[in-house]
């Protein structure tokens, strides 16, 4: 067969492939949910690479090869795999744990725990969009208390907003494929990032990953320690081999701010820092330290002046738009290109390689654009808020992205500091007004953290697609399927788990006691704290935002400066406080092999990492599926 019969072979999907997805991400969200809001155990939408989805990918390989084997039938080939992959990665992130696990619980609770003394009634019920929310107490009743969905008055009382949020969420998640497919050429193919989440599922889609001895070594020493640990979880008379986290304290000042410092030894994290590039990892672990030895400096100086000095959450979001901005420097030739083929008359360049042409992506962002902002404008926010919202949100969004392919963090989140917040900051409450503050309080759900943020698994989507030959078209048509499927899916998931077993009597937190409240209390903290522009934190974004440019400078004038601007915005994060040691010790390792083995030595070592990744996520994922099945706690690998 010649190579390009090959290659249409290969890029050729089943009907079967997407049918197969369409049944696997109901099941996926639903043992999503189980973990992560009613058992709290494993949360696998706060890791960059989600475990449920790679365990899924294990036992559709291994089937595969079974069926190879006896039956010489090919089920999958590594081309279909992917798209799998793509498909349960970005519906598990639109039913993860920073994004629609948060919504459902919000719509009923200002009108469920309304009360005299927050007077939420008065404050910003009348702000309240109808047809966003649900204010039926008869309906919520059944949500709260325990009973059963499937009631006509409880699916009317849920019907108009479920199908808005559908249309909001449906059009945020086309805009950012619009945005992916605008840069994809640049990211992907021009720049070569490295992409290092993908890596793992990338060689699992090919049936020669299963005979490599290193992986195995890799997966069987780490699997032995988990199922050891989880035994002990249960019977614990069974020695732990080890703790996953340990914990030093500084007892004196000045250091005592840095508070608790976290030595953790998570076996996936180290696999995942050791396909980090080397300069990259690091710039995390060094910039761990820089925002520590800011606490410091801030508890010297005492600058009682400036309470919240240094101001790190400002800094971190100041730094994901700085990446971005430079990002789209970097990125002007081919921005270029894509503004010459939009405004030429005639084709006189090539777009044949490309998704869709460049005026047909130019104008589904403008209708997407256009929806979103007539759908909030009816919701009652002035366009002019709406506009900011989201040109931040999606600068923000664009930022991770880049940074996950570029860096590839085993972890990303910014807790607390959406655009909402960032506005708030700039222009003071009072300007906002009480309107904007409402209906922007609906979206926390998508600012409250970004852990499983959609847009980057849809770009590593067309990047792992061009690594198995799949039709870039056809990846946009898995995305956008996967993107419908994924919200449905999740509304069903989050509306019959709480009414089945009672949101405030077997699943208490984080669905009520967080995800549900969080928004309305600030909201009345604004309302009744009308504020002004807050200059320290505005002025730290700005610093947060310069700093990022300095940093890009200093890489692009020497070419030997080691840090990176899009490890500086990561690295101040709860989660990445939790596993900078893990990142240090895998540094230390990709160091030591490098320069002792050379490249030949990694790349006979790069296996056996990747082992530790895939031991730990399938006996963690199948610790789950025990608990699940038998009702009872087990052990999580990463909590």
């Amino acid at each position: 067969m010649s190579m390009k019969g090959l290659s249409r072979r290969r890029s050729s999907i089943g009907v079967h492939v997407f049918l197969i997805s369409m049944i696997l991400i109901p099941i996926n969200i639903y043992w999503n949910v189980q973990m992560e809001l009613v058992r709290y155990s494993g949360l696998p939408t706060t890791i960059s690479l989600f475990f449920n989805v790679i365990f899924n990918l294990l036992v559709l390989s291994l089937i595969n090869i079974i069926a190879k084997r006896l039956f010489r039938v090919t089920l999958f080939h590594s081309g279909e795999l992917s798209i799998i992959y793509i498909m349960l990665s970005i519906a598990s992130g639109i039913g993860g744990h920073s994004m629609m696990q948060i919504l459902p619980p919000m719509l009923g609770h200002p009108f469920w725990f309304a009360t005299d003394e927050n007077d939420w009634k008065n404050l910003f019920w009348k702000y309240l969009p109808r047809w966003l929310v649900v204010d039926d107490t008869k309906a919520l009743s059944g949500y709260y208390e325990g009973d059963t969905l499937y009631k006509i008055e409880y699916l009317k009382a849920w019907l108009l907003p479920v199908a808005s949020w559908f249309a909001i969420i449906f059009t945020v998640l086309l805009i950012m494929l619009c945005l992916n497919m605008l840069i994809r050429k640049q990211w992907v193919e021009n720049e070569k990032l490295s992409y290092p989440i993908i890596q793992l599922p990338m060689e699992m889609a090919h049936s020669r990953f299963y005979l490599n001895r290193w992986m195995w070594i890799g997966f069987v020493l780490v699997a032995i320690i988990d199922l050891l640990n989880g035994l002990h979880f249960l019977f614990p008379s069974i020695p732990q081999v080890f703790s996953k986290r340990y914990y030093f304290r500084f007892t004196e000042d000045p250091f005592l701010t840095m508070g608790n410092l976290p030595f953790a030894l998570y076996p996936f994290v180290i696999g995942l820092g050791f396909l980090i590039p080397l300069d990259l990892s690091f710039s995390c672990w060094l910039f761990f330290w820089f925002w520590k030895l800011q606490l410091v400096l801030a508890n010297i100086i005492g600058l009682r002046a400036l309470p919240g000095f240094p101001y790190l959450h400002s800094q971190a979001i100041g730094g994901y738009i700085g990446v971005t901005l430079v990002a789209l420097y970097v990125s002007r030739p081919h921005l270029l290109v894509v503004c010459k083929r939009l405004f030429s008359l005639g084709k006189i360049l090539d777009e044949s390689n490309e998704v869709m042409s460049h005026r047909a992506i130019i104008g589904l962002l403008g209708v997407s654009s256009i929806l979103l902002l007539a759908l909030c404008y009816k919701s009652g926010m002035s366009m002019t808020a709406t506009s900011a919202f989201f040109l931040l949100y999606f600068l923000i969004s664009l930022g991770i992205t880049r940074m996950r392919a570029e860096l590839g963090a085993p972890v990303h989140d910014i807790h607390y500091t959406g655009p909402e917040q960032i506005m708030v900051w700039i222009v003071g409450t009072r300007r906002l007004g009480a309107a904007n503050l409402t209906v922007m309080s609906l979206f926390w759900f998508l600012t409250r953290t970004h852990y499983s943020h959609v847009m980057p698994h849809q770009l590593e989507g067309f990047k792992l697609s061009t690594q198995t030959g799949v039709d870039q078209r056809k990846v946009a048509f898995a995305i956008v399927l996967a993107c419908a499927v994924g919200v449905l899916s999740a509304f069903w998931v989050l509306l019959h788990i709480p009414y089945r077993m009672g949101a405030l009597t077997q699943i208490p937190w984080p669905t009520v006691n967080a995800f549900g409240v969080e928004p309305w209390r600030r909201l009345e903290a604004w309302l009744t704290n009308p504020s002004s522009t807050n200059y320290p934190e505005t002025i730290f974004i700005g610093v947060g935002l310069f700093f990022t440019f300095f940093l890009m400078f200093m890489r692009m004038k020497f070419f030997w400066f080691p840090l990176y601007p899009a490890a500086y915005a990561v690295t101040n994060s709860w989660a990445i406080h939790n596993i900078w040691f893990c990142l240090f010790i895998a540094w230390m390792a990709k160091l030591a092999i490098l320069q002792y083995g050379g490249l030949r030595a990694h790349q006979k070592a790069t296996p056996f990492f990747l082992g530790l990744i895939l031991g730990e996520f399938t006996v963690g994922s199948l610790w789950t599926i025990v608990g699940i099945l038998l009702g009872i706690p087990t052990y999580g690998f990463y909590t």
